[in-house]
């Protein structure tokens, strides 16, 4: 037996728990980033009323995105770096140079940073082996970043067709503005309906299905999720207990 395995033979078997690879959440915690993004989702509209309100939500939605950087970054850390870069140089340049970058374009890069997001963030609670407070956290910030991104999906379809979305308080022909956009967001994904907004396109009507459709799917699998980790945690302690 050579010296690395004699080292290894004197420290005792190895947990299995060791030995698993980790997520990499979360050296910002799921509980930190969802209170995040609470204050940004309750200030929202009251920030786009300021007289700066655009360069306001810019900088809390910059917030967002890097406290989500921080969350799930773990051993991908470069790839979310450069999955997050687009989609916080876009308003910025929008700002300070108008038109240089299409909107849309912006829209779709924060798309595709929010799914990696939310996919971490479900990665990291169907890989966990107990409910604890940042399973729940991490479940109720999916379902919170599923809005957004969706927030990001209208946006992007009436940049590029400004009739898929009617309603008694929009112009005619005119694209989503960003709060219509995450009001009907939000509606549609807890399934309570929107009678103000009304979507014309077909695309739009397909949209607004599907995300009610992930909406109810996504409670329901995070509902099973949590129940059969609190059941084998209660039934490992209670095998404990009856061999002891």
């Amino acid at each position: 037996m050579n010296e690395p395995q004699l080292k290894k033979a004197e420290a005792g078997p190895v947990r299995a728990s060791e030995t698993r690879a980790r997520p990499g959440l979360f050296r910002f915690s799921a509980g930190q980033f969802l209170v995040a993004l609470i204050l940004l989702l309750v200030l929202y509209p009251f920030i786009i009323e300021l007289k700066h309100g655009e360069v306001i939500e810019s900088a809390l939605m910059m917030i967002i995105l890097i406290s989500a950087v921080l969350a799930v970054g773990g051993r991908s850390r470069v790839l979310t770096v450069l999955l997050v870069l687009p989609a916080l140089a876009g308003p910025w340049l929008d700002h300070y140079w108008p038109g240089m970058v299409p909107y849309w374009t912006t829209a779709c890069a924060r798309m595709v940073f929010v799914g990696y997001v939310v996919f971490q963030l479900l990665r990291f609670i169907l890989r966990s082996s107990r409910v604890n407070s940042e399973v729940m956290c991490a479940g109720i910030s999916a379902y919170l970043m599923l809005g957004i991104w969706w927030t990001s999906t209208y946006l992007t379809v009436s940049q590029l067709s400004p009739g898929s979305f009617s309603g008694i308080h929009l112009a005619a022909d005119q694209p989503l503005e960003k709060f219509d956009a995450l009001y009907l967001s939000f509606v549609s994904l807890t399934c309570l309906g929107c009678n103000d907004i009304t979507p014309q396109s077909k695309v739009a009507r397909m949209l607004l299905m599907v995300e009610s459709t992930t909406g109810v799917l996504y409670v329901a699998v995070l509902i099973a999720r949590l129940v059969a980790l609190y059941s084998r945690a209660v039934e490992r302690e209670t095998g404990g207990q009856t061999k002891a």
